[in-house]
């Protein structure tokens, strides 16, 4: 594969030799196998590629332009352009909107017009060949997250990897095993720990404010969503011929061959298909089980059960497979039960002793009884990390080498509860039991079967890097 240097072909390329920008260097510590993770010093710019620009990139490679320590340097995505992103279908993504997106930033903000600094590649594994390449932001369907986070880490580039973190439990182990062997940074792209309102709440909660936990409820969404896509968009019939635009065999890429189906290949929908993701359960349980495991105490660990596990889920050859209605309980080793389902209200509500409630969602906090939420949790209490916006908290941590807030362990233990509950429902169980310490179902070889997910072809976890 080509070996790009960024600083000269690229950066200078495209910044013009007056700008007053600090030098592309490579700095760092030494990780695994030998490789390089460059740690950049106070003075040096860290730079950032892309793997996938699709609808989470658009929201995230804001944060990332807008930071006078990083330069975006490369969007890698096996789609060269197309529509339909975004929850109602409104942007457009694939390489070449990433590249005029980043090349237009810096042309404004460096005074500019001809910057062209941005490459583009229809293959990850390529930008990962780019001299001078720190860090990777993974924006990619589920299926892609573990090999690609993998590839990342033997190449020691640190990774802001978008949620859910893993397709399956045992890619998740992996994924938290490769990373602490490189010795990179890893930042889950679970953005409400960096958010004032559920840390706030689970202070109060890890602090005995509302006295004795009786109970955690927890709303997801449900349904199956097609994301403001309509008619031939929205097809379901397989076409004879993938689209143009898409490298389809590298979008499928360790997922079994299919033809493509539009409502099910474009954006977001596939979302809905046990190939590609879990569901809403994984969606967004990688959220709101990410707090309850943050209020408990459990960043290590997890629970030992699901229990009373329900749903509609659909047969496994069901175009849409996953769960669209659903509810389960979730139990911890000290009895702590958290009553999961997409009836309940989006968020988490923790129940306490006295009629004591604190009810935490996206820009909502509310506490029973209201004065409860003037009290202060003092130095001397348990303090949760304060990290700030959560691009920038993966920014600092890559300089200074501290732990980012969602650690790749943390998102692996967060997620394993969803994977749970979806194994569950596909064995058609009310319980399966847990070991969090072996990460093994107990004593159901069955349950254990379904740790890991198929791979086609030659895709493995342990390809040759």
């Amino acid at each position: 594969m080509n070996r790009i240097n960024v600083s000269r072909r690229h950066f200078l390329a495209g910044a013009g030799s007056a700008l007053a920008m600090p030098t592309l260097l490579s700095s760092g510590c030494v990780s695994a196998k030998g490789l390089t993770a460059r740690r950049p010093l106070p003075s040096e710019r860290l730079n950032v590629g892309f793997i996938g620009y699709g609808t989470m990139a658009h929201d995230n490679i804001g944060n990332f332009l807008n930071n006078d320590q990083v330069q975006v340097v490369a969007i890698a995505d096996c789609n060269k352009e197309s529509g339909l992103y975004g929850y109602r279908a409104e942007r457009l993504g694939g390489r070449e909107p990433g590249r005029r997106r980043v090349n237009e930033f810096y042309a404004q903000k460096l005074n500019r017009p001809d910057y062209s600094g941005c490459a583009v590649y229809a293959d990850f594994r390529e930008l990962l060949e780019m001299d001078g390449l720190d860090a990777v932001v993974i924006s990619t369907p589920d299926h892609w997250h573990a090999i690609q986070a993998i590839w990342a880490a033997r190449k020691g580039k640190h990774i802001y990897g978008q949620k859910p973190m893993s397709l399956c439990i045992a890619e998740g182990r992996a994924m938290a095993n490769e990373v602490a062997k490189a010795g990179i940074t890893f930042q889950v792209g679970s953005q409400q720990r960096s958010d004032n309102y559920f840390r706030m709440a689970c202070e109060f909660i890890r602090n005995g404010r509302i006295g004795k936990l009786q109970k955690i409820v927890v709303g997801l969404p449900g349904g199956h969503s097609l994301f403001g896509k309509t008619g031939a968009d929205a097809s379901l019939d397989p076409l004879p011929q993938p689209p143009p635009h898409i490298d389809f065999n590298m979008w499928l890429g360790p997922a079994k061959q299919r033809p493509f189906i539009p409502g099910l290949h474009n954006p977001l929908s596939w979302r809905a298909n046990l190939d590609y993701s879990g569901g809403m359960i994984t969606d967004w349980g990688a959220h709101h089980l990410d707090i309850v495991q943050w209020a408990l105490g459990k960043d290590d660990s997890g629970p030992v059960a699901i229990e009373n596990l329900e749903s509609d889920l659909p047969p496994r050859d069901a175009t849409f497979n996953t769960a669209a209605n659903y509810s389960f309980e979730v139990v911890y080793a000290d009895g702590t039960r958290v009553f999961v389902s997409n009836k309940n209200p989006n968020g988490v509500r923790f129940i306490g002793e006295g009629g004591k409630e604190i009810f935490v969602t996206r820009g909502k906090l509310e506490m029973k009884p209201q004065e409860l939420i003037r009290e202060k949790i003092q130095e001397s209490e348990i303090n949760l990390y304060k990290s700030g916006q959560h691009e920038r908290n993966f920014i600092e941590c890559v300089y200074s080498g501290k732990p980012t807030i969602t650690t790749c362990e943390i998102g692996h233990r967060s997620i394993t509860i969803a994977h749970l509950a979806n194994i569950g429902l596909r064995l058609g169980r009310k319980q399966v039991k847990w070991n969090p310490k072996t990460e093994r179902f107990v004593n159901d070889t069955e349950a254990d079967t379904l740790l890991a997910a198929p791979m086609r072809g030659a895709w493995t976890l342990n390809m040759k890097v």
